[in-house]
Order: C-alpha cells, then sequence, then structure tokens
C-alpha cells in the first residue's frame, strides 16, 4: 500500500481514537475526581486497545506479518504505548497544571504531538511485513 494512503488511514483510526480517548477521558476524570493523570492513563489504555483493532484492519491490513497478534499487540504497547502514555502524561502535566489549559484541550494537543512518532514506529517495527516472532 502506498505509504500517503496508509498515512491517511491512520489519520482516520487515529481521529475515531481520539473521540474515544477525549471521551474516555471526560469519564475517567469526573470517576477518577479529578486525577487527570490517573484518568488520562486509563484513556490511553482504552484508546490503544481501539486502535490496534482498526490498525489491524484498516492501515495496516496488507501486512500479513508472521508474528502472532499477541507479538503485535506487546510490539504496539512497547513503541505506541510508550510513546503515548508517556508523551501524553508529561504534555498534560505541563499544560494542565503548569499553563492552566482546560484539561480536553491539552489532551488533544498530547494526542497530536504523539502521532508522528506512533505512525513510524506502527509502520516500521509493529506491523512490518516479513517480520518474524520476537
Amino acid at each position: 500500500m502506498n505509504v500517503v494512503i496508509r498515512w491517511g488511514k491512520f489519520n482516520l483510526v487515529g481521529a475515531a481514537g481520539a473521540v474515544v480517548q477525549l471521551a474516555a477521558l471526560a469519564l475517567f476524570n469526573r470517576i477518577a475526581g479529578g486525577h487527570y493523570l490517573l484518568a488520562t492513563a486509563a484513556a490511553i489504555e482504552l484508546t490503544l486497545l481501539h486502535n490496534f483493532f482498526w490498525h489491524l484492519r484498516t492501515t495496516w491490513s496488507d501486512c500479513r506479518n508472521q508474528s502472532s497478534r499477541a507479538t503485535q499487540l506487546l510490539r504496539f504497547h512497547l513503541s505506541n504505548g510508550l510513546v503515548s502514555m508517556f508523551g501524553n502524561l508529561a504534555i498534560m502535566r505541563i499544560l494542565v497544571h503548569g499553563v492552566h489549559v482546560p484539561l480536553l484541550a491539552a489532551n488533544l494537543a498530547a494526542i497530536l504531538s504523539c502521532s508522528m512518532i506512533n505512525f513510524f514506529l506502527g509502520h516500521r517495527w509493529v506491523f512490518k511485513q516479513g517480520m518474524e516472532a520476537l
């Protein structure tokens, strides 16, 4: 698949994931009594699972490598998951606590900030064709 088409599909999945993450964050923040970093971490994990599922079916549907789905999910968490978790939590801390940006606006900025790195990692490691199991 052409990398531009793949990038477009990645962004469509990412946009849906952003909606999931923002909605989950709003809900989890209410449940967690304002502990926005805990709520952010829970929303990211839910979104990671959502995005992994849809990336398998759309973005990298043509990349059936020799890795098991469990191995790909592990790679997804070790790459996109860590980038998203650390990136989002750091950016959220700075924007919400330091600059007093509203919660959901800060989270949207964090999501966008991590997206290029996540595409590269998915394309070059998680779903790369010809990869064997760990």
